[in-house]
């Protein structure tokens, strides 16, 4: 929390780190009310009926005690200071969180946020708080959260970060009261062994065998879930990681020290639900559920918690894993140049990070590659100059969330939302999410019609096909989605083949009641000046790239300002200052009760205006079929289709529901509605032998005329490749 007794005041670094202290606890003492009749600390944080000022209340009484205990800090050790706090604290015993006092509203702030801070606050301040007043209020915080694996006023099991965040407070209150007793079951609370495993916190939530009916954790695949079915690796999974790192950091090298086998788990986390979703410092919004609508929650911020978490692993981590992690730190880092790590992370966390970046290993280098997340319906595919992620949401994964009056404009997150990541790294930073037009995020198909304030969140689709096959160790893939409008009786069939530096989208069979459009791009301008260049067949946007047409549908197009708040989106957090930004639009009209529509176009991220043109004119791209039956096409040697029921397409045939790329030597098969037990394919393609790997168990390959019949295993929802000669 201080960075400890060896933090150094005159290094220039950790003197901004300090400052950063000293301002948060000069702000919050020039606005606390030390009155001998007062009603509240901060006039800010008066509510009665809202817990969040209780937490809130107890974070800024934490950073008093921060500033306190901070070597080097304006107030390090100052008795006004540590009085202002002990009367704070007792303030809050008697008239806010006690076990005599009526609780409200979210149990989080009560069980969590509230009780980490409190506790947090009694350890920064041990030796400045009376031995029999510590204990009268560690009672308290044992009153709201006494059980590691239980929370709730219900006491419900508690299950991903939940478990986590309780069985912290539990362990730092036990640690206050010196209770071994309860540090055993915090221990064992990561692991659920009172619940046989059930909710294990370290294990995979497909691991063989393992029954969890919440279905929330991390699966194999790096999905993340919470909230039962909302992908939430930027949000509720950064923090599980976060706050696991400094458990385990706490617990190690005690008797208490966490030895379940799983906890090597937490390692391909890192590779998997958190590097491949990560660009350059952001975090893609498709997987931050609510949080997306917080302005302090943009500007990069979800990373930190990631990158800060990943330090704290670094020193116990065996020593193949410490070089990886090692690397992969100092490129998470270095990659940021919108905002610099060192100057906004903790001190200890920036004594750790220069001792990285100081360090002769080599950083990791860029990440390319092609992933897939079948168990959360969404994809990240990532080139040396550009990243794309994609959002859908199917009968498995719900759309949006939007509790507790926030993310209240999420309605198309999931309708096949594209984020485009290029090197205009604060794109979703700079009020992005309050100011785009929600009715036009890039990517999606919508009914335009308008709907109330969290309208539909929280729901599954009708339609089980979302997903596609992942060429493996190749940026090349296939992903499709059967969008189901909520509460409207639209449906469109959508394809994205994404084949190295270029992503070609086709729509088919777009039916619907009302005015139905589908959104090539809605960007963000860096200064609003940037050129925008439309002619027959493609269009070209500065500084983001090319959008070819081949069937020369007509496009609509719109430069805008658009100025809002961020209250219109989150009443919780938002703020009332308006903020203006200039974006660019483009658009297909399918117009008003459209019944089997369809678009096809080609997207050539930062590609230059004289490249848009020339790939225009030569358009390499043929597209192979766009039909209820099938979306396919084939750029140069690659043969990529999304089958949506039986049927051919080229060389390929199925026998259902499939997602099928053919490149070179290698056939990549899934099954995209994760129903079927097999998917077969006929490859009708001579001078092919199988090779032995391809023999493997799941896989069956037999000879067919001239061709190959394979039979792929796909219960597990994932790809599968098969490899020829």
């Amino acid at each position: 929390m201080t960075g400890g007794p060896t933090v150094d005041p005159a290094d220039p670094d950790l003197a901004v780190a300090i400052g950063r202290v000293d301002r948060a606890a000069k702000s919050a003492l020039a606005a606390l009310d030390r009155s001998a009749t007062r009603t509240f600390l901060w006039p800010d944080l008066a509510s009665t009926t809202l817990s969040n000022h209780v937490a809130s209340n107890f974070r800024r009484i934490k950073q008093l005690a921060v500033a306190w205990a901070t070597n080097g800090s304006a107030y390090q050790g100052n008795t006004s200071v540590a009085d202002d706090i002990r009367g704070a604290l007792e303030w809050m015993h008697t008239n806010r969180y006690s076990p005599n006092l009526p609780r409200y509203d979210n149990d989080y702030d009560w069980e969590i946020g509230g009780a980490s801070a409190f506790a947090d606050t009694l350890v920064l301040l041990y030796d400045a708080i009376q031995p029999d007043v510590r204990t009268t209020y560690t009672q308290a915080i044992n009153y709201y959260t006494p059980d590691p694996n239980l929370w709730r006023a219900d006491r419900q099991i508690a299950t991903g970060a939940n478990r986590v965040w309780i069985a912290t407070v539990v362990a730092t209150r036990a640690i206050l009261d010196g209770d071994t007793a309860a540090l055993v079951r915090v221990r064992d609370a990561l692991s659920d062994t009172e619940g046989a495993g059930a909710n294990s916190v370290l294990a995979f939530n497909d691991a063989p065998g393992r029954v969890d009916g919440t279905g929330e954790g991390f699966y194999s695949d790096g999905s993340f879930l919470q909230h039962y079915k909302h992908p939430y690796n930027g949000g509720y999974g950064k923090e599980l990681l976060g706050t696991l790192s400094s458990l385990l950091y706490l617990l190690g090298g005690t008797e208490w020290t966490v030895t379940d086998p799983d906890l090597e788990n937490i390692y391909r986390w890192i590779d998997d639900a958190f590097d491949p979703l990560m660009v350059r410092g952001d975090l893609m919004g498709s997987v931050c559920g609510r949080e997306i609508a917080r302005p302090s929650k943009q500007n990069h911020a979800p990373t930190q918690t990631i990158i800060e978490g990943t330090l704290r692993l670094i020193p116990a981590a065996p020593a193949a894993r410490k070089a990886q992690l090692t690397a992969l730190v100092k490129q998470w880092i270095t990659e940021d140049t919108f905002r610099d790590f060192l100057k906004v992370t903790d001190p200890a966390s920036l004594v750790a990070a220069r001792t990285i970046l100081a360090s002769p290993a080599p950083a990791r280098g860029p990440l390319v590659t092609h992933k897939q997340y079948p168990l959360m319906d969404k994809a990240a595919h990532h080139r040396p100059t550009f990243t794309i992620g994609l959002s859908a949401y199917s009968s498995r994964i719900y759309n949006y969330e939007s509790i507790q009056n926030e993310n209240l404009h999420g309605w198309h997150l999931s309708d096949g939302m594209v984020l485009l990541y290029d090197d205009d790294l604060g794109h979703y930073s700079g009020d992005y999410w309050p100011t785009v037009d929600p009715y036009r995020l890039p990517g999606t198909t919508i009914d335009t019609r308008r709907l109330p304030d969290s309208y539909g969140f929280r729901s599954t689709s009708a339609a089980d096909w979302v997903g596609g096959a992942a060429v493996p160790n190749r940026t090349i893939g296939a992903y499709g989605m059967d969008l189901r409008g909520y509460g409207t009786n639209l449906r469109a069939l959508k394809s994205w083949f994404l084949i190295d530096d270029v992503m070609v989208c086709i729509g088919s069979d777009i039916t619907g009641e009302g005015t139905v459009e589908t959104i090539v791009e809605n960007r963000k301008l860096r200064t609003g000046n940037e050129t925008f260049t439309a002619a027959p067949g493609w269009c070209h946007l500065e500084g983001t790239g090319g959008y070819i047409f081949p069937d020369r549908t007509p496009i609509q197009t719109l430069r805008e300002n658009r100025t809002a708040t961020w209250r219109e989106i989150n009443l919780k957090y938002g703020t009332d200052d308006p903020v203006t930004r200039p974006y660019q639009t483009v658009w297909f009209a399918h117009g008003d009760a459209p019944v089997g529509h369809g678009y096809y176009y080609v997207q050539l991220p930062t590609a230059t205006l004289d490249q848009t043109q020339s790939y225009a004119n030569k358009l390499p791209v043929q597209k192979l079929r766009s039909d209820s039956t099938a979306h396919a096409i084939r750029l140069n040697d690659v043969l990529a289709a999304n089958f949506w029921t039986a049927g051919t397409v080229a060389e390929l045939s199925t026998d259902g529901p499939a997602s099928v790329v053919s490149v070179g030597g290698a056939v990549t098969i899934s099954d995209p509605t994760q129903t079927r037990t097999s998917v077969t394919v006929d490859l009708d393609k001579p001078g092919l032998n199988p090779v032995a790997t391809s023999r493997a168990a799941g896989v069956s390959v037999t000879r067919r005329g001239r061709g190959w019949r394979i039979v792929v295993d796909t219960r597990h929802g994932h790809s599968t490749v098969v490899r020829f000669r």
